[in-house]
């Protein structure tokens, strides 16, 4: 049986407990480049989804979950969100009497990680020439 203390104190969820550095940051020096970067692109596993969805075509839901290693249930939030987002649109169908969910990037998808990729490689570029 877990003991309970009246003493124990709450803590924040987890995930919102602290910003991400690049989240952080306003600015980066001399180059005022603001580094609001697309925090729903930004998470891992959905910056794979998209980044593995603008070389193909279309992916199944078996293909992104073995090309990203990882499981049903964190694919299948991860990719909700960007559909939520319409970075990605699902297609569900049969194969014979075997379910087959089919994912594909959106213009809008597609235009958002170029976005993040146009910026993430500005804070490449500024932070290289800081070291210089």
């Amino acid at each position: 049986m877990a003991r309970s203390s009246p003493e124990r104190q709450e803590r924040p969820a987890r995930g919102k407990e602290r910003e991400a550095p690049a989240a952080r940051m306003r600015s980066t020096p001399g180059g005022g480049l603001p580094a609001d970067l697309d925090r729903l692109i930004h998470e891992r596993i959905r910056l794979g989804i998209v980044s593995a969805l603008a070389a193909n075509r279309s992916l199944t839901f078996n293909e992104l979950k073995s090309l990203l290693k990882t499981t049903d249930g964190n694919l299948s939030v991860h990719a909700r969100k960007l559909e939520d987002a319409a970075y990605v649109v699902c297609t569900k169908s049969f194969d014979g009497r075997t379910p087959k969910t089919e994912y594909r990037l959106t213009p809008a998808g597609r235009r958002a990680l170029e976005r993040y990729l146009d910026h993430m490689e500005a804070l490449i570029r500024a932070t290289r020439e800081r070291e210089r």
